[in-house]
């Protein structure tokens, strides 16, 4: 691993233009490029083909990992500069077979500096390239503005969601029983999303901005009520948005970062009042209503835009991405001085380092119905989160689907914490069961499935095999028709069949003695109980579709 100290000095305090670092290397044993939110893009990409990955505070990820045909680290480069706007990339160029990597600098206005500061961080070990990207997340911890903020046991529960099963139709009885259920599921709290703060129901964002609630407008009694059953409550709010049929639109008029967005004006963080404002609509809403966390949505667009107005001296801050970081931090600071086990959720794409100072769960961003895009947003949020908390989207599925697909929602997402968007009153019994079966077998796994070693292989073939593993115990999922390989000894061995076919074909490599093997069906029923051996060679187990083995060493 290499270690680059840049400094860029000047006699006297100017704005910087922007500067490229770049350099090349030969594209030896390269299968795809990863980034942190390219999902099923991860070819190969030549010169010629796209634009540079943009990372700043609230998008991405400062880091690209070159991968091998064996998912071997070939060369992973990272910049300590996570907050301000910079632009990666590495493409192959035809003429040279070469991969140009680059790093971009001062794409966004700055204050003029006559001093600068970044480390570029090379590793060309040989390892399996998720361990290189996990040493990645380490580095950037170690800088005093990147420090993780804690994680309080409560991002770390199964939550239920009411975005995908509710939308804006929220009704507090109704909500009050399916939290009985799903508490009776083994879910711990609800997010209560979009809806709760207006009675608009037309999928826009008019009404944000006061958040003065009309439709659950009982709003203390009501989070009893939640209380009661024994769930945790959080309420969603829209950041950076201020409705035009707002008060606050009328009180922070010219003080935005544009009034053209697609959805509502953004609110310019640069001035004090604004991040002010903001701060004490959370911390009123923890205090009065007695929440326990927040989802705080669409942090990425506090950008800047082709009208965003420029400095004034009522702003105390030049950059957007300093005055999102000023914001998130005196908003996450202010929480938890009232509340230290409050949770902060975001959402890809905004993800990245300096998110993980402010917020405690990170959520795949949105998916429904989308089992494989759903897995690979968790893995791919996994390697760099650290001990911050990776949640599925909200799991969600037609009512009249058939019992094994619908179970292919919740497999797929067992390698992080499961969020899940069904009304529970409506869907079949066996689905039901499904649910409880699996959300129960993550609680008893929460250990080992939050804090073990996990790996994710074959990125371009949509991570069909995972694992995670502690001392005693390994975990395997089995997303395809792929073998999967033995190489270790446990003395506990889980193979979750996430697929719609029976046959799990492992290669042991060498020989670890006899288990008990138990086999369930995605319902939690045991289907078969035998003895088998785990001799160097290839064995096959037949699970039932969606299914589960247990293998417990004699």
């Amino acid at each position: 691993m290499s270690l680059y100290n840049i400094q860029i000095t000047s006699d006297t305090p100017k704005k910087p233009d922007p500067l490229k670092i770049k350099w090349k290397i030969p594209a030896h044993n390269v299968k795809g490029v990863w980034k942190p939110t390219t999902d099923f893009a991860k070819r190969i990409q030549a010169d010629w083909e796209m634009a540079g990955m943009e990372s700043r505070i609230s998008i991405d990820a400062p880091v690209i990992s070159l991968f091998g045909h064996d998912d071997s680290n070939y060369h992973t480069f990272a910049c300590s500069n996570a907050i301000n706007k910079l632009e990666l990339n590495a493409e192959i160029r035809e003429e040279d077979d070469c991969f140009y990597c680059h790093v971009t600098l001062f794409l966004e206005q700055q204050s003029k500096i006559d001093n600068y500061n970044i480390q570029l961080r090379i590793d060309e070990g040989e390892k399996h390239f998720s361990e290189a990207l996990k040493g990645v997340s380490k580095w950037w911890e170690s800088f005093e503005n990147l420090k993780p903020t804690s994680v309080p046991d409560i991002a770390l529960v199964p939550l239920y969601s009411t975005w995908y099963n509710f939308h804006q139709t929220l009704d507090e009885d109704i909500l009050i029983d399916e939290c009985k259920t799903a508490y009776s599921l083994g879910y711990k709290a609800i997010i209560i999303d979009d809806g709760w703060q207006t009675n608009d129901d037309n999928r826009g964002y008019d009404f944000t901005g006061d958040w003065e609630p009309e439709r659950l407008n009982k709003t203390k009694a009501f989070v009893e009520d939640i209380h009661a059953t024994g769930m945790k409550i959080g309420f969603w709010y829209s950041v950076p948005f201020c409705g035009k049929k707002s008060k606050a639109y009328k009180r922070f008029k010219g003080k935005f970062l544009t009034e053209n967005h697609r959805w509502a004006p953004v609110f310019d963080p640069r001035y004090p009042e604004v991040r002010e404002y903001l701060i004490n609509i959370y911390k009123n809403a923890l205090v009065d209503w007695d929440l326990d966390g927040f989802k705080l949505d669409f942090i990425d667009d506090f950008r800047l835009y082709v009208d965003t107005p420029k400095v004034n001296s009522e702003m105390d801050f030049v950059s957007i991405n300093a005055a999102v970081d000023r914001l998130l931090t005196d908003v996450s600071t202010t929480l938890r001085a009232i509340n230290p086990e409050v949770f902060i959720e975001f959402r890809q794409k905004y993800v990245g380092p300096a998110m993980r100072k402010y917020g405690n769960m990170f959520r795949a961003f949105d998916c429904p119905g989308d089992a494989t895009m759903n897995r690979i947003r968790i893995a791919d949020i996994k390697m760099l989160a650290g001990n911050t908390a990776v949640h599925s989207d909200m799991i969600t599925w037609h009512n009249d689907e058939k019992l094994e697909v619908a179970a292919l929602q919740m497999v797929n997402t067992l390698f992080g914490v499961p969020q899940i968007s069904v009304i529970l009153k409506d869907i079949p019994k066996d689905h039901l069961q499904m649910v409880k079966f699996y959300t129960q077998y993550w609680n008893i796994n929460k250990e080992l499935i939050t804090k073990g070693h996990f790996t994710p292989y074959r990125p371009l073939a949509n991570y069909p095999i995972q694992k995670v593993s502690n001392n005693k115990k390994l975990l395997v999922g089995l997303h395809d028709d792929h073998v999967v390989q033995l190489d270790e000894s446990f003395d506990n061995i889980d193979i979750l069949n996430a697929k719609l076919t029976e046959s799990v074909i492992a290669k042991i490599s060498k020989n670890f003695g006899s288990y008990n093997c138990s086999i369930f069906n995605c319902i939690g029923e045991i289907v078969n109980q035998s003895e088998v051996h785990l001799n160097k060679g290839v064995i096959e187990i037949n699970i039932p579709d969606c299914g589960l083995a247990q293998l417990t060493k004699k």
